[in-house]
């Protein structure tokens, strides 16, 4: 009997990011695309984004999705997980799709973070500082809503309930970059 297909599955292949980034950042690979995606442009007087979005963490970010995405499908009980409208989009268009939204959706939220001055890898306190680190967690689902549009049309519940699960898994995974000393912070 196949299993209910749901949103959350489909955000699996995401966690092709941090395994594929974390080697990169602990020793440093790729340094000629360590550059800022800002490119050190300011918005009233704040850095637009600042020095930790770079093109190398959007390429390889990227192509950690992708070759998730890539792998996963090749797993007949994975793809049973998938909405139907996913399994027949294939792996390619999800992987760019997923890999696009994975590094657009940490944009907006950098952007904000920069223009309350909040420094990159750092955190507010407060009610406003919870928010913004809730939204954090899982910043790409909130992209990855308009951007599979033409793989699956999500609805606000499978949204909900995928930024939820992503936001639940992502703050073990911040704590195990923290051990690792590939990031500054925990949360």
């Amino acid at each position: 009997m196949p299993r209910r297909a749901n949103a959350p599955w489909l955000f699996l292949p995401v966690l092709g990011a941090p395994l594929l980034h974390a080697p990169v950042l602990r020793f440093d690979l790729l340094k000629p695309l360590r550059r800022p995606i800002d490119g050190g442009r300011t918005f009233r007087g704040r850095r637009v984004l600042g020095d930790n979005k770079t093109w190398r963490g959007a390429v390889v970010m990227f192509t950690g999705v992708a070759a998730a995405t890539a792998a996963l499908y090749r797993v007949d009980a994975y793809r049973a997980r998938l909405p139907r409208d996913v399994r027949n989009t294939g792996a390619l268009t999800t992987g760019a799709l997923l890999g696009l939204a994975t590094v657009v959706g940490e944009l907006p939220n950098s952007f904000v973070k920069r223009q309350l001055g909040i420094g990159p890898g750092r955190r507010r306190t407060g009610p406003a500082g919870l928010a913004i680190s809730i939204v954090d967690q899982a910043d790409f689902v909130l992209a990855a809503w308009p951007l599979l549009a033409p793989a699956h049309r999500m609805s606000a519940r499978e949204a909900a309930t995928a930024f939820a699960t992503v936001a639940a898994i992502h703050v073990p995974i911040n704590l195990v970059g923290y051990a690792a000393g590939v990031r500054d912070t925990p949360i």
